[in-house]
């Protein structure tokens, strides 16, 4: 009953199903017109028989090659990865594969990997990068494919998406106060980042216009440098620090330790990207924005896998919410803990 190798055929699978070889097929792919019950039943016999369909042959028919291309300049792969994952989450299921290639920031480099993607009859390409607001150095609006970007900024008419900034800083500036701290300092990077301007005009709204923000690198160094200030100058120290990547929150936690400063007793302290490695190892257990890149990079590949499919979607920013996983850094047992993850 098995084909060549062992493999179980669509001959096979038709006949356990009791339903010709065309009902099989359309059944698997969800087309034709059929009762719900049949279509059900031939892939529950599919799933019982182990029976793959033969991707070649689908191409074929199909026109298309079932790879999308994941294109970024973020070699490190702090953003990308995350993203890759939930890329890969969404289309797995859908029998497409993901292939990666990082360009660094080398517009040559760039051309080479987007060449050889087309030449692989990709069915489309996401483009992710390190910041939202810069374009990967080279020009997709001309490729003969669709294009996605995620967490890197698109052209005008493009389909973009990226994490709610504003929200995320929101969130955990209402949940300091919300645990009582009334001193709220917000220590974040560069102030020509997007991020940083969304993150920093948010935590005004919810402080006031007057709070202090004080802006610098996106470096642990930083985060020691801005607590050394701080408790340098005169006047009423911060009980919380809203820090604007964890890097920075890890030096802002040592450098108080080594003035002999609790966390969370007399400083709260909350971070940005819930990079586990980071704010998970920290002591106390940094609690952290999380951008929910998994999720961002699931809802670009299930866009890009719509546009192959042919079906229109409206070009604009989308922008996915961000969630507050709580630890210690900021005290534990604060008010509505699961609102906030």
């Amino acid at each position: 009953m098995r084909g060549k190798g062992g493999r179980q055929t669509i001959r096979n699978l038709a006949a356990m199903a009791g339903v010709s070889i065309s009902t099989a097929s359309k059944a698997l792919n969800d087309t034709g017109r059929m009762g719900e019950e049949t279509r059900q039943r031939v892939k529950r016999v599919a799933r019982e028989i182990g029976f793959r369909p033969n991707a070649l042959a689908q191409g074929l028919l199909s026109k298309r090659s079932f790879t999308i291309g994941l294109l970024t300049n973020d070699t490190y792969g702090r953003f990308t990865l995350p993203v890759m994952a939930g890329v890969s989450e969404a289309l797995v299921d859908r029998g497409v594969s993901v292939f990666l290639c990082a360009i660094e920031d080398d517009p040559a480099l760039g051309q080479v990997h987007v060449d050889a993607m087309l030449d692989k009859q990709v069915d489309g390409i996401i483009a992710t990068g390190k910041r939202v607001d810069r374009r990967l150095p080279i020009d997709l609006s001309d490729v003969p494919v669709p294009v996605v970007y995620a967490f890197t900024e698109g052209g005008p008419d493009s389909v973009s998406f990226r994490s709610d900034d504003a929200q995320g800083a929101k969130f955990a500036v209402e949940w300091l106060k919300a645990s009582g701290r009334q001193r709220i300092v917000h220590v974040t990077g560069p102030q020509d980042f997007f991020s940083v301007r969304e993150r920093s005009g948010a935590f005004r709204a919810v402080v006031g216009e007057g709070a202090t923000v004080l802006f610098g690198e996106w470096s642990e160094t930083w985060g020691r440098d801005a607590v050394d200030g701080l408790w340098s100058a005169p006047g009423e120290k911060p009980d919380a620090l809203f820090c604007g990547n964890d890097q920075i929150a890890r030096g802002a936690v040592d450098a108080l330790r080594e003035r002999g400063i609790r966390v969370p007793e007399d400083v709260a302290i909350v971070g940005f990207d819930n990079w586990e490695i980071v704010a998970a190892q920290m002591r106390p257990p940094l609690t952290s924005v999380d951008m929910d890149l998994k999720e961002l990079g699931r809802q670009a590949g299930l866009t890009i896998l719509a546009l192959a499919e042919g079906q229109t979607v409206e070009p604009g920013v989308r922008t996915l919410p961000c969630r507050l996983v709580v630890r210690q850094s900021c005290g534990v047992g604060s008010p509505e803990t699961e609102k906030w993850r």
